[in-house]
């Protein structure tokens, strides 16, 4: 049964935050060429064994990450604490496949969730459903496993009992020797691997009862593709909280069948890979990520906006100077992001809307020639948000001519901020 009261009130920060950095880091940043190199080569346990011989991020620093992702505006994260590969950050006692055996000898996800913690930022860990190290995780035959088309393998035999006696296990060391978190990001279901193949009742149940505030993605019934039973207005209890678009912002927001709004975070990497790789250079400049957020929350939606570290624990420059300029650009107009969702206003020609109350922000992406029109928007005052500027609402031979309210941004017939000035106006009660 699912309960739509503690629901909502898991969910309320998480709508109000809107903002937060995924971060996909493991033993894949050292081959650098993305966090399926074992699946897309084909590369065997044994081949791999070497990266986890070799992982030693002498540079890793948590604090840095944090205080990065609290300058750009977020205010959740959320790390692989395992991958597909298998291989764990964290010290898990199920499994001698994990950080504390590397050369780095560290339990990465608890120094990550220090620090994190320290900068007040919310926290949350990926945990991947599948797992292509598991001797009891199918090989030979899956979508996935880089086993799946060797004959090698065809008549390996495996218990996926054990398995899941394994996967839950993990997932109860998570919730129980990591204090509160916030998110549990699960990855992913496909084919006949989901919901109760996972023995998700069991585990759902297992996790509420540890941590009843935690938020769960929907990826226990679905992959990046598809939507699962959020959206048919009466979920199955191991639906998730929220839905999870990859690689893509809705392009109305979602709905459910109801038409009631579903909450729902994109997915984005930076640029075209989550886990390190180090070819691709098609990172997705600052500009863009402000107007993909504020498109996100126009919708009543969050961005989750992946960065990967490197080998040695870096993440990219090209990620940090995109943040410092989008952190720039939150620090001055954060208000119109924070908290606030669709503005039941029909999209404007200009930009976008987000509201907060009886406060419309109106991101303006495209120059207007004179003043700004509102159609059917009853405002009483409009001022600059960057700045705090009052801006005139003219009545005059040029605006008087059309039944809508018109703002002056002033005489400059450049927009103050090229890449979105906002206008903050006060609504009629």
């Amino acid at each position: 049964m699912f309960d739509w009261e503690a629901y909502r009130k898991r969910v309320q920060w998480f709508t109000e935050d809107r903002f937060g950095m995924f971060i996909h880091w493991g033993l894949y940043a050292i081959p650098a060429r993305g966090e399926w190199v074992r699946s897309q080569e084909r590369i065997t346990v044994e081949a791999y064994q070497k990266y986890f011989d070799e992982f030693n991020p002498v540079d890793f620093d948590p604090k840095a990450w944090a205080r990065l992702a609290r300058q750009a505006g977020m205010k959740y994260a959320v790390l692989t604490s395992k991958h597909h590969d298998g291989f764990c950050l964290f010290d898990s006692a199920l499994t001698d496949y994990k950080a504390t055996n590397t050369p780095a000898k560290r339990d990465l996800v608890r120094e990550y969730l220090d620090a994190f913690r320290a900068e007040g930022l919310k926290v949350g860990l990926y945990y991947s459903l599948i797992d292509w190290h598991h001797p009891d995780f199918p090989h030979y035959g899956d979508a996935h496993h880089p086993m799946r088309d060797n004959e090698a393998f065809k008549d390996h035999t495996y218990n996926f009992n054990n398995y899941l006696d394994y996967m839950h296990g993990q997932v109860r060391e998570l919730l129980t020797n990591y204090g509160k978190l916030d998110i549990m990001w699960f990855d992913f279901s496909y084919g006949n691997l989901s919901g109760e193949a996972w023995r998700a009742t069991k585990l759902l149940e297992m996790m509420r009862s540890l941590q009843p505030w935690i938020i769960i993605d929907n990826r226990l019934e679905v992959s990046g593709q598809g939507f699962g039973s959020l959206l048919s207005g009466d979920p199955n209890f191991y639906s998730g909280d929220f839905v999870s678009p990859e690689q893509i912002i809705p392009p109305e927001g979602i709905f459910d069948k109801n038409g009631n709004r579903v909450v729902w975070e994109a997915c984005i990497t930076m640029n075209n890979n989550w886990g390190y790789c180090q070819q691709d250079c098609y990172y997705k400049p600052a500009p863009m990520v402000i107007r993909k957020l504020v498109e996100c929350v126009s919708k009543g939606g969050n961005l989750l906006m992946n960065v990967g570290p490197d080998a040695r624990g870096n993440i990219p420059w090209q990620s940090e100077e995109i943040l410092a300029e989008v952190g720039e650009w939150m620090r001055l107009n954060g208000e119109s992001i924070y908290g606030c969702g669709y503005a039941d206003f029909p999209k404007p020609d200009f930009g976008r809307y987000t509201r907060s109350g009886n406060k419309l922000y109106c991101h303006i992406l495209d120059n207007t020639v004179g003043p700004v029109p509102f159609i059917n928007i009853p405002i009483v005052s409009a001022r600059l948000l960057a700045t705090g500027a009052e801006l005139a609402i003219p009545n005059d031979w040029v605006t008087g001519n059309y039944p809508n309210q018109f703002v002056s941004l002033g005489p400059d017939p450049v927009l103050p901020d090229d890449t979105d000035t906002v206008v903050e106006i006060t609504l009629q009660s």
